[in-house]
């Protein structure tokens, strides 16, 4: 197992190098690391009339599987929570979608894949 340090800075990399994807795909990035008592959520953006919901999961190698299946069940049902709270706060209609960008990093090359529409609220 990856000690904390590494498997954080590891992270912190994924995740930004997603937010820059992100603005590189159009989208407006509004929050990052979005937390809730009962949850997180990596980065929220709009596309164009659209709140996107994004976890980020990040892998430096396959030994555990690609890093989008480390989105289960229960990490869904937590960011469905966390996306109706934050829509609710703040009193909008607007339609929202969950994303997953999956980030594998093999040598310090960074390999991004974008999945829309990752699952259903």
């Amino acid at each position: 197992m990856t000690p904390g340090p590494i498997r954080n800075t590891l992270g912190m990399r994924g995740e930004a190098l997603a937010a820059d994807l992100c603005r590189e795909k159009g989208f407006k990035v509004i929050e990052t690391n979005y937390s809730t008592p009962f949850g997180e959520i990596d980065i929220i953006a709009k596309d164009k009339d659209i709140f996107v919901f994004i976890e980020v999961k990040s892998r430096a190698g396959a030994t555990y599987g690609a890093p989008f299946e480390a989105v289960t069940r229960r990490k869904r049902e937590k960011i469905k929570k966390v996306a109706m709270n934050y829509l609710k706060r703040f009193k909008t209609e607007m339609p929202a979608r969950f994303d997953v960008i999956s980030v594998s990093i093999k040598e310090g090359a960074p390999s991004l894949e974008y999945i829309q529409d990752a699952f259903e609220i």
